[in-house]
């Protein structure tokens, strides 16, 4: 029996509960998602996974807050947020984790037994400032000066909290003894820790040396017991880690999850935030290490949006839903706004002003005015039926060149995680047909009648600048799904050509694929204009 093929698996990271989303969290699982839609588009298996991490302090003082059990929040939260933000946003993941699932606590359980039989887990105690806000130990040095009603005190840089002064009897992981094998495995895949300033900061640090890593608590039990000594419950994080392998088999013996795991593991990519960098990149592959379990390809820490000089918090009153965006932009928009506008692995600051202004100059009067005039050309000289192509002169030619070259650019910029790059690569198509548009006249070549059947000028023209939009519907995709799917149907292109997920990427740039006769109608504007950006913004 074959085996299948290696599935192309990422993963973001698995947010707090402790409130509903904001667009920091829907900008990460965007980015996942138009990745992997990317490469599904490239007729690859892909793997992409999302969920939620439910245990630790913050969750359960949130939920205590709100007078109700760690649990009952959770799955309030996750049932009447969380969930529902992926359809609001389009995202087409393969599996969504909890880590309060039985799966993946036998599961958790059975890793950390196993690194304690091996003699990788030891007891001992610890005593140190502790962020409740990143559920982390601090080090002296990673904490500034506090101000305002915290002046005098130290508080987290993160967060901008007073730090707590914790000490307990806990289990460590020997963490310290991957130090040599993790700067080792760095130098040896220089590609494994992105962008570049996220490599420099991990390798800095671990330089440094490495401490064991306290991974249990016991003055609390919000959390999955530890196997061995129940009195403790597992930190957190060593515990929301592990989804990455919990979620897609391992540690289960059931042949289909057995299966899953071999098609997956190791993951391709793991997408973060800046701020979770060293959980990531230091201690998750130093419990792959002591597991014996491959390491991922990659760790890519992306940056924070920010909204008024503030990265993006529910605590300081910069969240902003994603509905907010959604119910007057729809779900394209906001999709593209985000990939396009900030060059991913850099912070960026959002606004709606930006956004309206975007909005308005590159999808409604680009892409929507262009397979606008297009479809409705088409409809006007030829009865909606797609005309036959006279010979291609050097302006069809030139176009053509340039799509092949735009599928080029953004396959490489994709391969490098450039989301930006990538949309900016495809939009040298939308702005070149315009162009090629405004440079042939076609409503002024259709008033010569010798110019105008089924083979003539405008009939060349017209094909030329739908082949375009094909191309520009299978390239976009997975940035803008519903309006790709739009123009695709607009086209009449699956008659002849099948499903719009079926096109392979790499041949989006080919010219003369759609077919003569084919029904091309001028539906409801892809983008329509939004005039008062103010209101809009509102």
């Amino acid at each position: 029996m074959p085996v299948p093929a290696k599935a192309f698996y990422l993963t973001t990271p698995i947010y707090y509960v402790n409130d509903a989303p904001h667009i920091g969290h829907a900008y990460t699982t965007v980015a996942g998602d138009l990745i992997t839609r990317w490469h599904r588009q490239r007729q690859e298996s892909v793997w992409y996974l999302t969920g939620t991490d439910e245990h630790g302090q913050k969750v359960m003082r949130t939920a205590e807050a709100n007078g109700v059990s760690p649990h009952e929040w959770a799955d309030r939260l996750v049932e009447t947020a969380w969930k529902p933000v992926l359809e609001t946003l389009d995202v087409a993941n393969d599996d969504f984790i909890r880590t309060t699932e039985p799966r993946h606590i036998e599961r958790v359980q059975a890793f950390v037994q196993d690194l304690y039989n091996k003699g990788e887990i030891y007891a001992g105690s610890y005593q140190g400032p502790y962020c409740v806000g990143c559920e982390e130990y601090k080090l002296p040095g990673d904490l500034i000066d506090g101000v305002g009603e915290f002046a005098g005190q130290r508080v987290c840089p993160i967060h901008g909290y007073p730090v707590e002064m914790l000490a307990e009897q806990n289990y460590f992981f020997k963490m310290s003894a991957y130090q040599d094998a993790l700067l080792e495995h760095y130098e040896r895949f220089p590609e494994f820790v992105q962008p570049a300033s996220a490599r420099n900061e991990v390798l800095a640090f671990v330089r440094q040396g490495l401490q064991d890593l306290s991974i249990s608590r016991s003055t609390f039990d919000w959390g999955v017991p530890i196997p061995w000594d129940t009195s403790h419950v597992l930190y957190v994080w060593f515990d929301a880690l592990l989804n990455y392998v919990t979620a897609v088999g391992q540690g289960s013996v059931d042949p289909d999850d057995v299966a899953l795991f071999a098609r997956t593991w190791p993951a391709d990519v793991h997408l973060v935030g800046k701020d979770i960098l060293r959980f990531h990149a230091v201690i998750w592959p130093a419990m792959l290490m002591a597991a014996g379990l491959p390491l991922p390809g990659r760790v890519f820490a992306h940056g924070w949006l920010l909204v008024g000089g503030e990265k993006m918090s529910k605590s300081r009153t910069t969240g902003i839903a994603p509905s907010q965006i959604i119910d007057t932009f729809g779900s394209d928009a906001f999709r593209y706004y985000f990939m396009r506008a900030i060059p991913f692995g850099q912070d960026g600051t959002f606004s709606w002003e930006d956004l309206a202004a975007r909005y308005n100059a590159e999808l409604a009067n680009g892409l929507g005015n262009l397979a606008s005039r297009v479809t409705a050309m088409v409809g006007k000289y030829f009865g909606g039926l797609l005309p036959a192509a006279g010979a291609p002169s050097d302006a069809e030619q030139a176009l053509a060149d340039l799509a092949a070259r735009a599928v080029v650019d953004a396959e490489a910029a994709i391969d490098r995680l450039a989301i930006h790059e990538a949309i900016a690569a495809i939009w040298t198509l939308v702005e070149a047909t315009n162009g090629y548009l405004t440079e042939q006249e076609p409503w002024h070549v259709a008033k010569d009648a010798a110019e105008c059947s089924p083979g003539g000028r405008l009939a060349t023209i017209l094909v030329a600048a739908a082949e375009a939009l094909r191309a520009l519907a299978v390239l976009l995709h997975p940035v803008t799904p519903k309006a790709a799917q739009a123009l695709w149907a607009a086209l009449g292109a699956e008659a002849a050509l099948g499903t719009l997920g079926a096109q392979p990427i790499a041949r989006a740039g080919e010219f003369w694929q759609l077919a003569a006769g084919s029904t091309v109608t001028k539906g409801a504007a892809l983008f329509p204009r939004l005039d008062d950006v103010d209101a809009a913004a509102g």
